[in-house]
């Protein structure tokens, strides 16, 4: 990836983003699971402990769901440790090319590009 102005080098941007937000979400629901059992621990009414065990249940359910369409998408392979590895890896090398690109290059003009590559 040497020009990051180059509509080519977006190709695949959009998939990753959302793989993104999605692995967001799943942390997400993961913390927020983990702060109602604690809440939980911590609540002296049984009105309180009725609700946060409640939030807790919904919570774990929306876990499960962004889980599932992580692993539809096959953004996240939590039973295959090797594709996962394989990944894991492809999205840290996409992170190390995109911190190496030159933000600043000399030539900007990229008149006459389309902004979406071809097929």
């Amino acid at each position: 990836m040497n020009d990051y102005l180059d509509p080519i080098n977006s190709v695949g941007m959009p998939e990753q983003a959302d793989s993104g937000i999605a692995l967001d979400l799943l942390l997400t629901a993961k913390e927020a699971v983990r702060n109602y059992a604690i809440a939980l621990t911590e609540a002296a009414s049984p009105e309180l402990r009725l609700t946060l065990r409640n939030q807790m249940e919904l919570a774990i359910d929306y876990h499960e769901e962004v889980s599932k369409l992580m692993m539809k998408k096959k953004w996240f392979h939590p039973y295959n440790i090797s594709e996962q590895k394989k990944l894991d890896l492809q999205a840290a090398q996409t992170a190390v090319d995109i911190a190496g690109l030159n933000l600043f290059p000399g030539n900007t003009n990229r008149k006459g590009l389309f902004p979406t590559p071809p097929q």
